[in-house]
């Protein structure tokens, strides 16, 4: 009986609109399992690594699968070959991220993350000359990935031409475009040096602060399932009271 008044003509409209909602609803607690169960796994990687010893570069290992495992490498820097990154933010004043090649008994060479430095006063790469530290350096940081895509509202970088050799400045962190630019082989991860709390002078080392929880994804998801629920069956019992109040 009840369903013949849901698939009538007076309710189709309505049940059709809480059947779509209804499956929004779902939709959207099975997306907040699939961030739970994403979560989860990064949790898991980011432990393992920070588990382990500090890695020794260079090194044969596949590094693309040892993000956030921590490192130790030495090496000379590069400073002509050096880039920035913007839109990095220190103590709430604007700046860059300084990123230097340092080459490797190898002949490679790996990019470091040197840390931020403030927008004033460092225009162009000439201005970061001040920030040099010649000869061998002995490091010690953590891994990091490429990222190939600018993050969620970003612009990208341009694309280099013959015109345009090199780019001082960049977005983000494209370590297959920055290779494009660098005249030795770079290695496919790069590395962010470890925090130093007594340093005030740029540049700041920087590492991002890692939130090892699973977030609010299960309770998330157990919210839209129940508001799933309470439309396919609270519905019902709204159309049976509508239609007994007119007995």
């Amino acid at each position: 009986m009840i369903l013949l008044k849901l698939l009538g003509i007076k309710w189709l409209p309505i049940t059709l609109l809480v059947v779509i909602a209804a499956m929004v609803c779902v939709g959207l607690g099975i997306w907040q399992l699939d961030r739970l169960a994403q979560r989860r796994v990064f949790n898991v990687h980011v432990l393992a690594m920070q588990a382990l010893q500090p890695l020794i570069l260079p090194a044969q290992d596949d590094l693309t699968s040892m993000e956030y495992r921590a490192v130790k490498v030495s090496g000379t820097y590069d400073f002509a070959n050096q880039i920035a990154i913007r839109d990095q933010f220190y103590d709430n004043q604007y700046g860059y991220h300084l990123v230097t090649p340092l080459q490797l008994v190898d002949g490679e060479a790996i990019l470091i993350d040197r840390g931020w430095i403030p927008s004033a006063g460092n225009s162009s790469s000439s201005d970061w000359r001040k920030y040099d530290q010649p000869g061998e350096v002995i490091l010690n940081g953590v891994i990091r990935l490429s990222q190939t895509t600018p993050n969620f509202g970003g612009v990208p970088d341009p694309t280099l031409t013959p015109g345009q050799p090199r780019l001082d400045f960049w977005v983000y962190a494209n370590l297959d475009r920055i290779h494009e630019q660098m005249p030795y082989p770079i290695y496919p991860v790069y590395i962010q040096l470890d925090p130093d709390p007594s340093r005030t002078n740029p540049p700041i080392p920087y590492q991002p602060v890692l939130d090892l929880s699973e977030g609010p994804h299960q309770s998330y998801a157990i919210q839209w399932f129940s508001f799933a629920t309470l439309l396919i069956i609270g519905y019902p019992f709204y159309i049976n009271r509508q239609e007994g109040q007119k007995k």
